[in-house]
């Protein structure tokens, strides 16, 4: 595909979102207001906003490979952050897929370079569920340890001083682990939703001082 024909796709898409509603951009110029952070694989096949159906302006997104929410991420938490504190959403979404290339080669031992420091943390969950994973077959191992990852990731928001800050000042705040599977499109519940300190181990969990929680302006 040339590059060219990007714009031409840009210009059909214009002509399709305003035949269906006129006022589309106008109204989407003027408002920025997700419910939703959604927290993603950069793979291609997992588009945000057409697997939940929602259009631009309704999911704000951040997406890194294998969906990683790691500590020290200073482009995951300004993310973070914003979503929370400004947009004021309601809904942290971490969302792994099925498949996952990265999640794959945490599994292996073939050196790829820069990436391997990244997937660092999935090899931290294999050895942590080496157990139950290593009486799986292959493909099973791998669709478990996605599983796994994300709710490793779906802790590791929770614990961030940004989420528990916002719990501290009533923030109305959940951290939700799902997957996505490639071969039918249908998302699974992980059923690991955190949405109170009491949610993290106590060892995780922060102390706050009055004057570090002062209430923030809902919308």
């Amino acid at each position: 595909m040339s590059i060219e024909r990007l714009f031409d796709n840009n210009v059909a898409w214009i002509a399709a979102k305003t035949a269906h509603d006129p006022d589309f951009f106008h109204r989407l110029a003027r408002q920025q207001a997700p419910d939703y952070l959604w927290i993603g694989c950069s793979d291609s096949r997992v588009p945000a906003n057409d697997i939940v159906g929602l259009d631009p302006g309704e999911l704000f997104v951040h997406r890194n490979v294998a969906n990683l929410v790691v500590p020290s991420d200073l482009n995951l938490l300004s993310v973070l952050q914003f979503a929370v504190e400004i947009l004021q959403v309601r809904h942290v979404i971490v969302c792994g897929h099925y498949g996952c290339g990265g999640v794959k080669a945490a599994l292996g031992r073939v050196e790829l370079g820069l990436i391997d420091n990244w997937l660092q943390p999935i090899k931290q969950t294999w050895l942590r569920h080496r157990q139950q994973l290593e009486g799986l077959d292959d493909q099973e191992r791998l669709d478990r340890l996605c599983e796994l990852s994300v709710m490793d990731q779906v802790g590791n928001v929770a614990a961030t001083t940004i989420v528990q800050d916002a719990w501290a000042r009533g923030h109305d705040l959940a951290v939700h682990g799902w997957v996505y599977a490639l071969e039918d499109g249908r998302l699974r519940d992980l059923r690991c939703t955190m949405s109170e300190p009491e949610h993290l181990e106590p060892a995780l969990r922060v102390l706050h001082s009055a004057a570090r929680i002062a209430p923030r302006r809902e919308r």
